[in-house]
């Protein structure tokens, strides 16, 4: 890489406990190694977070990262992340989320937020470009995330303020609350609403009216154009804005690919009859997260009428409605919908409160909780009126509500009883919607992943394993999927190392992950980011920046403790089905997942603890020797 242009300049830090706030450059020679979002943001809190840093302590910090794409014509553009140490997993926790409050930060002159300290009263940041104050929020305390946002741009007296709030579930501490862009888009996973609840910040407002900085603006708008392009020639003219992810859900059902009942199973065989549910009756239409995205993946949907009855909303993603369905076997899909709006106005993640509560109906059904213990619910599988209700009594901390908001970790060790068996997760964090049986190589990348049983990061395992999905990255040494068995899992861990490293390059770079799946690839990021930068960047450098940035949040985890014993991924998931269409099919049982676990150290140059070895650390030019 050369040394033309620097694409980013400031970093804002806000000190919430004396109320200072400051502005830095950030030095080229981070720029140059971690270029933006999750990249600088883990070199920040790795120097910054203390070892052994409590993350609903003072001394926590959470940081708001951009990349060098967000807020530009780019594929994806719309995206920011936000970095912490998370409560409920203890260990490295990166957020993004979609919509316009990465670009309204960039075009406010900042590329990064770091937050620090701890308010003394309910409080929120306004960021207005170079004016940025910390204001009152007694009287948004209590409020929905969308109340919250309304709240807001009222006093503000301006509609243009995009607006990222913690709801209820932040304020109470929540280990999984998320916080939420205008009421409606997710920095999801690990609790990052819970470490700005512990801090008494309640929002962050921001309003952004200058230009983001580009080194050759012609060459970067006719290479945006043309791969706008090349990505609806992959999907289709109409890109995703017919079916978005929801529709997903009758594929992957059959695929074997969505975890049901709590992971027993993955599949269930109702997936088409609750898709076309949702899309004849509760679908509206496609809602893009931001202007000018050619996917058009975001929906809103509605129930006109009934006890779930749930007024026009964004939201209802794949993700959500399969917890709220296949997870806790509910056939209602209008609760589904209803259970969505509710975490996303309360701020809670969707995955983890399905998790949650299908952790909760297990051990009723096997006897270590009964309606003495639950309130008097009946947490039969499927009852939606009972699972409706957790969702309330989970935001507010209220009688089992209490145990559960600690997450399936820390609930099962709390119930005990042998529960801890049925808390299905890795390093604390509960499973999505993606089951490792339906293609191997997603096992591996569940227990590498930094942030514990993610489907952001190693997703690409099971498409390229089970949808044949080479990611442009056959030049760089990953096998042609369409020579690969997906039953295999000989090669899978080398493989997994290089889909994890493409797979962090989003977050670095500041677009959405859903284009990489969509015909965007390393080389295209590269020219991208040259013309942008004004750099000399191979798509070699994006994968080792990716490499990189994966090591360094590796070495984040070691220095907490995390080796090999917390790659683990638990036993239910490795075994054949109990029911449904695969559980015939032993080819699902992964069988040497230790082989494959071994096969991915070795290909990261890590120990066969899991530790990165010194050589590898040289090699990447990370100087954090001291806990190797």
């Amino acid at each position: 890489m050369s040394t033309v242009n620097r694409y980013a300049e400031k970093i804002l830090r806000v000190s919430l406990s004396d109320k200072k706030i400051s502005v830095k450059k950030v030095p080229f020679e981070v720029l140059r190694k971690f270029v933006g979002g999750a990249g600088v943001a883990v070199k920040i809190l790795y120097e910054e977070i203390p070892v052994g840093t409590d993350p609903l302590s003072p001394e926590n910090k959470l940081v708001f990262g951009t990349g060098p794409l967000t807020g530009t014509l780019a594929p994806g553009s719309g995206f920011a992340t936000l970095c912490f140490k998370s409560p409920l997993t203890g260990v490295w926790a990166d957020s993004r989320a979609g919509g316009e409050w990465g670009g309204a930060l960039r075009k406010a002159g900042y590329d990064f937020l770091i937050i620090e300290g701890k308010a003394e009263k309910p409080s929120y940041i306004v960021i207005n470009d170079d004016e940025v104050e910390i204001r009152s929020a007694e009287k948004l305390k209590e409020k929905t995330t969308s109340e919250k946002t309304k709240l807001i741009k009222e006093e503000l007296n301006d509609d243009k303020f995009i607006v990222a709030a913690i709801g209820p579930a932040g304020e109470n501490l929540v280990r999984f609350a998320n916080v939420m862009v205008e009421g409606s888009r997710a920095f999801g996973r690990c609790g990052g609403g819970a470490v700005m609840g512990s801090k008494n910040l309640l929002a962050v407002a921001v309003k952004g009216t200058g230009q983001i900085p580009i080194a050759k603006p012609e060459e970067f708008r006719k290479l945006c154009k043309e791969l706008n392009q090349k990505v609806l020639s992959v999907t289709g003219p109409e890109g995703m804005s017919e079916h978005g992810t929801t529709g997903d859900i009758a594929s992957n059902d059959e695929l074997g690919d969505i975890p049901t009942k709590n992971w027993r199973s993955n599949s269930w065989g109702k997936g088409k009859e609750l898709y076309d549910h949702f899309y004849n009756k509760n679908l509206i239409g496609a809602k893009p997260c931001y202007p000018g995205c050619v996917l058009r993946c975001g929906r809103l949907a509605k129930v006109d009428s009934g006890k779930w009855k749930t007024p026009v909303h964004e939201g209802n993603e794949y993700e959500s409605l399969s917890a709220f369905t296949f997870f806790v076997l509910n056939e209602d899909m209008d609760a589904a919908v209803h259970a969505d709006h509710l975490c996303n106005e309360y701020g809670l993640d969707t995955i983890s409160t399905g998790a949650v509560i299908a952790f909760a109906m297990e051990c009723y059904e096997a006897g270590i909780l009964g309606k003495e213990d639950a309130d008097g619910l009946d947490l039969r599988w499927g009852n939606a009126d009972a699972m409706i209700e957790l969702i309330k009594k989970i935001t507010y901390r209220d009688g089992i509500g209490n145990i559960l908001a600690e997450g399936v970790r820390r609930a099962s060790q709390i119930i005990g009883k042998g529960s801890e068996k049925f808390a299905i997760h890795v390093k604390g964090l509960e499973g999505p919607a993606h089951d490792p049986r339906s293609g191997k190589a997603l096992a591996v990348n569940y227990g590498v992943g930094n942030r514990g049983m993610c489907h952001i990061h190693p997703l690409e395992g099971m498409a390229y394993d089970s949808l044949k999905n080479d990611f442009g990255l056959v030049l760089y040494g990953l096998p042609d999927p369409n020579r690969v068995d997906r039953w295999t899992e000989e090669g899978k861990g080398k493989a997994a190392k290089l889909l994890q490293d493409w797979g962090t390059v989003p977050d670095v770079a500041g677009f959405c992950k859903f284009f990489i799946y969509n015909g965007i690839t390393p080389d295209d990021v590269a020219n991208l980011l040259s013309a942008l930068t004004g750099w000399e960047i191979t798509g070699e450098d994006v994968l080792k920046i990716g490499e990189r940035v994966f090591t360094l949040q590796r070495m984040f985890n070691v220095r907490e403790g995390i080796r090999k014993k917390d790659d683990m991924v638990p036993e239910r998931v490795l075994k054949i089905p109990e029911f449904g269409k695969y559980s015939s099919v032993k080819e699902c049982e992964i069988k040497n997942y230790d082989g494959m676990l071994k096969e991915c150290y070795e290909a990261r140059g890590w120990d066969e603890n899991g530790v990165p070895k010194p050589e590898k650390l040289k090699e990447l030019e990370l100087g954090v020797m001291d806990y190797v």
